[in-house]
């Protein structure tokens, strides 16, 4: 549905923090299915860990925060051009029950639980083969780029 380049439309993010790889499915409004190929030249995997490579828990919730920020935008109609990004406000019940490496692809899902002003608020996970890597609600607010 999304490629790369429609992502990179979205999303002010690039290399080596744009964590999404292609989105596969999007209802404006709703819910967005977003997917992040973990491979082993991503240079996190220098410090984290040498020997036993894991993908950061931190680095999967901000997965789940971009596919997030591409739904919000996407629904607003807008993209980062406009100098406009949705940046973390909170991030709440957050869980992680296995660890993601080298290999997997990451399956992130967020659907919309409430928005008020430019306050999002959205209910995300992601998944490896079907089964939870991770979860958490993350508060998204609106922030103009060039402040």
């Amino acid at each position: 549905m999304m490629d790369i380049n429609e992502i990179r439309f979205y999303l002010p993010h690039r290399y080596p923090f744009l964590f999404l790889d292609r989105v596969t499915e999007l209802e404006v409004g709703k819910y967005i299915l977003a997917t992040k190929n973990i491979t082993i030249n991503e240079p996190i995997f220098d410090g984290h860990f040498p020997g036993n490579p894991i993908f950061p828990g931190v680095c999967i919730i901000e997965a789940m925060a971009q596919a997030s920020g591409v739904l919000a935008l996407k629904t607003i109609g807008t993209g980062a051009e406009a100098n406009k990004a949705y940046v973390i406000a909170g991030v709440d019940k957050v869980r992680f029950k296995r660890s993601a490496v080298p290999g997997d692809q990451l399956i992130i899902r967020s659907e919309v639980m409430s928005r008020k002003r430019s306050i999002w608020k959205f209910k995300t996970e992601a998944r490896v083969d079907g089964l939870l890597v991770g979860s958490a609600e993350i508060l998204c607010a609106e922030r103009d780029l060039d402040d």
